[in-house]
């Protein structure tokens, strides 16, 4: 770095000392014109190397440290932005890895719930099933038992209407030979064999 900075004040001066020689130069030949005015004379040369000389040591004394500790200073901050981005490139990564996990993550607790509903509502919906089946069951089951029930009420109805009709009919074909209850009795005999058939 001070090489660098070296070479880059050298042409500096340089220029310096040839300003600084000028007013020498000019004063020794005023009158002098042509190609030689930017060739300095053996005379003029040790005052401009002096000069030069001075120069570069107030330079060198007084300018060189501060404008090396600015540019050290400068590169020091240069390379801890550099580090700053650096780490903040690599904790960007890990939350970026940190993010997919977590999306993951969420990702799958989403399927375990969308699971667990589906479960859920095909326990339920099997219940309901089971329950309109249960019900159904029972309706159809009562409604056979009343079936059987009016049916069995209608033949009593049926039998006893056809009974006294039996009796009716009997009395006047017979006559009066048989009493009532005989009658009732012959009829309902009738009506009992009549109704075995059936009732296999």
């Amino acid at each position: 770095m001070k090489n660098t900075v070296t070479r880059l004040l050298a042409p500096a001066g340089v220029a310096a000392g040839v300003v600084l020689a000028t007013p020498a130069l000019a004063f020794a030949e005023e009158s002098a014109v042509g190609p030689d005015i930017l060739i300095p004379k053996p005379a003029e040369l040790i005052p401009a190397l002096i000069a030069f000389l001075v120069i570069l040591a107030v330079l060198a004394k007084l300018v060189w440290p501060p404008v090396l500790e600015m540019m050290e200073k400068r590169q020091q901050k240069i390379q801890e932005d550099l580090d700053a981005a650096q780490r903040s490139k690599i904790q960007a990564a890990e939350e970026a890895k940190s993010y997919e996990a977590k999306i993951l993550e969420a990702h799958h607790e989403a399927d375990a719930i969308v699971a667990k509903a589906k479960k859920e509502a095909e326990e339920v919906r099997s219940a309901v099933l089971a329950k309109a089946q249960r019900e159904a069951a029972d309706i159809i089951a009562k409604a056979h038992g009343a079936v059987d029930s009016e049916r069995h009420k209608a033949m009593i109805e049926l039998s006893s209407s056809v009974v006294d009709l039996s009796v009716e009919i009997a009395s006047k074909i017979i006559g009066n030979d048989l009493s009532v209850e005989e009658q009732r009795k012959l009829a309902e005999k009738y009506l009992a064999e009549v109704g075995e058939p059936h009732e296999r």
